[in-house]
């Protein structure tokens, strides 16, 4: 997909903007035949887990990952609402760790609203989606990366705006195969998110036909992140970590607790590359992203927060307009009115992915292209060319509808 695709400048990404804010406040004017101004509520939970310090001390620790997403989205769907009498506005519930979510739903719905934006692990996730107060939400998870979210989990009130773990190994798998890089040593840590990735990874090297030539366990006992990283870390264990090896083409790291795997670029016993959770990494977002206006909503971001856009805030920033691009559309904040829009086939969701983004009906999962990147560059960006479904591309990636343990809407 990145054949051939322009690069945009700032001019060329504003033009695109603007025509998209023309589109749709001419096709929102057809749908309201009168002017009368409608207020939206939209509400966000969150709860304040500690997250840990990156291994580099250059990786920043953002305070307002995810939340700063949906601000600028928010912002957006004001701007077009403007010509709409259309107005925003989010009720921002931010719970401590191990808190009382119960309290908070049940304040925001007191209060008439019923569009939640969820920055919530997966437990979390499913015991917002259980309380009888949430039964007639939309519930759009914008974190949680769980298969089983979109498998024996799904709810039928939540939607995923997230990647799960099986689209970003697809992503990453067919990338390896289109390179001819079949043969593939996979190193994963012993927290349970590594594991879900690794098992992610192997479901993918059996769907791609790529050879897993043998697997290894992180297992060394880590100290302090960022003051215990000396030699014994970098070249002992590394060093024991991958040598003696099979003949392999890359090597495919899941740490997505980030213990070890930035640690293997570049130290690995035999000289491969790298990918996975470091090295060249599928995301839904980076920073290094300019075709299809994305320098645009980068540059605006950072006037906004000083820093880049992170993945987190990118699926906060889709959340908000996901919400705004439906009440601007069919012209209501009715959640059942807005379900059944975003599942339908008139949704599409403009995203700087170059392609329209849309919920696959039977786990609710947003469709959307993966990015693959390095630390600074974009390197490709899958369904890779010649990757083909009978309905889009796109469903290349992750739970096609077949191999879904998921019926949510037949």
């Amino acid at each position: 997909m990145t054949k051939g695709a322009p690069i945009l400048g700032i001019g060329a990404g504003l033009v695109l903007f603007f025509a998209l804010v023309f589109s749709i406040v001419s096709t929102g004017h057809e749908a309201r035949a009168d002017t009368t101004p409608l207020k939206i509520s939209i509400g966000y939970i969150s709860e304040a887990i500690p997250e840990p310090d990156p291994l580099s001390l250059v990786e920043i620790v953002p305070k307002d990952k995810g939340i700063a997403g949906v601000r600028l989205g928010l912002e957006d769907n004001n701007t077009t609402g403007k010509f709409l009498k259309q107005t925003y506005e989010v009720a921002e519930k931010v719970i401590p760790a191990g808190g009382d979510l119960h309290q908070a739903a049940t304040e925001l719905t007191s209060a008439g609203i019923k569009l939640i934006i969820a920055n919530l692990t997966a437990d979390r996730l499913l015991e917002l989606a259980a309380y009888p107060e949430m039964q007639d939400a939309v519930i759009l998870d914008m974190r949680t990366q769980d298969d089983r979210l979109r498998s024996d989990d799904c709810r039928a009130n939540v939607f995923h705006m997230m990647p799960n773990r099986a689209m970003k190994a697809d992503a990453l798998a067919q990338f390896l195969v289109s390179k001819q890089w079949m043969r593939w040593v996979l190193i994963e840590g012993s927290n349970p998110d590594d594991k879900a990735f690794a098992d992610a990874i192997r479901r993918s090297a059996k769907r791609f036909k790529g050879d897993i030539v043998e697997q290894r366990t992180y297992t060394f006992a880590a100290g302090s992140r960022r003051t215990d990283t000396g030699q014994a870390q970098i070249r002992k264990q590394m060093t024991e970590l991958t040598q003696r090896l099979p003949d392999y083409d890359v090597m495919i790291v899941a740490d997505e607790s980030e213990v070890f795997g930035d640690y293997l670029p570049y130290r690995t016993w035999d000289p491969r590359p790298v990918v996975g959770t470091s090295g060249l990494v599928p995301t839904a977002w980076h920073r290094s992203l300019e075709q299809w206006a994305g320098t645009q909503i980068q540059r605006r971001f950072i006037k906004a927060t000083n820093r880049p856009m992170l993945e987190r805030d990118y699926t906060g920033w889709m959340s908000a307009r996901a919400f705004g691009e439906s009440v601007t559309r069919i012209n209501t904040a009715d959640p059942k009115a807005i379900r059944d829009y975003m599942l339908s086939d008139k949704f599409e969701l403009a995203a700087f992915k170059g392609v329209g983004l849309t919920f696959r009906h039977w786990d609710q999962q947003l469709r959307e292209p993966i990015l693959l990147a390095s630390p600074l560059m974009l390197v490709s960006v899958s369904p890779q060319e010649g990757f083909l479904h009978q309905r889009t591309p796109l469903d290349t990636l992750g739970f096609d509808e077949p191999d879904s343990k998921c019926r949510l809407n037949p």
